[in-house]
């Protein structure tokens, strides 16, 4: 295949790759199989730490060279002698003091977290969906989290909505990072100016990608920013069906929904298969 016709693909996990009970949405697996096998480069891009995605790449018997986790704070680079086949490659960071000092102001009873630059997590509550289990997971007090240098915050209010959080954050006035909205009452923040497709600019020089071989799938607001750098620079951003109306604007496409394998679809479109 040449330069030219050869694409990176980066796919975000969740509501595109996954369904909401953690199975792969139909055909992804079949249609990733067939795009490596001629000469993509199929990565993730995904608001997930990495020990919450390892896995999913496992699934997918796929072992790209970049692989882009927590909203593009962190780039892992494959990595054969490291016990999960990947090691940081590069980790954006930030003061977390004022950011946390303002959320706890509007949210003391929220349930935070902070993921450090070595990829230490550590939380306030016990959260089902951070994937506390693992040894690099420590609960603290949000006090003992301020004064650390972090590559992002995460904050979950199950008290409150979608529209909530959107309210809030524009009351809040976070000027100072990069913020994404949940599908849930979940903010992520990222340091000013990093999101996903920050990160995949940098896997593109990388990689020696054209603009234009671009392809970005996704269906959540943390996608925008993706979506936003690859068409602006000529390639592909498809948003899958079910995504909220301000992502779709930002897309250059609009595939299935993620029941309907949305991403399979777009495969086909691309003529990737």
């Amino acid at each position: 295949m040449s330069s030219a016709t050869r694409r990176l693909v980066a796919l975000d996990i969740d509501g595109t790759v996954l369904l909401e009970d953690e199975t792969f949405s139909p055909g992804v697996a079949e249609a990733v199989h067939r795009a490596v096998a001629q000469g993509h480069l199929v990565t993730l891009a995904t608001g997930r730490s990495w020990e919450a995605t390892s896995h999913v790449l496992h699934e997918l018997e796929i072992t790209p060279e970049y692989v882009v986790c927590s909203n593009g704070a962190a780039i892992l680079i494959r990595d054969e002698d490291s016990e999960t086949g990947y090691a940081r490659h590069f980790t954006e960071q930030f003061d977390a003091t004022e950011v946390l000092e303002l959320l706890e102001t509007h949210l003391p009873d929220a349930n935070y977290l902070v993921e450090l630059p070595d990829g230490t997590r550590l939380y306030t509550h016990f959260v089902e969906d951070w994937g506390l289990h693992r040894e690099n997971a420590r609960k603290v007090t949000l006090e003992e989290m301020k004064g650390l240098m972090v590559s992002r915050v995460v904050v979950v209010s199950p008290d409150h909505t979608e529209q909530d959080f959107v309210d809030m954050v524009d009351q809040m006035g976070l000027n100072q990072v990069s913020y994404a909205v949940g599908w849930t009452a979940w903010l992520d923040i990222a340091p000013k100016g990093v999101d996903k497709g920050t990160a995949l600019e940098r896997v593109r020089e990388l990689t020696g990608f054209a603009h234009e071989n671009i392809v970005v799938i996704g269906d959540g607001r943390n996608d925008i920013g993706m979506f936003r750098w690859a068409a602006e620079h000529g390639g592909r951003a498809f948003a899958m069906g079910q995504a909220p109306e301000d992502v779709t604007h930002a897309a250059t496409d609009i595939t299935d929904d993620v029941e309907d394998g949305g991403v399979a679809t777009a495969f086909q479109t691309l003529g990737l298969l």
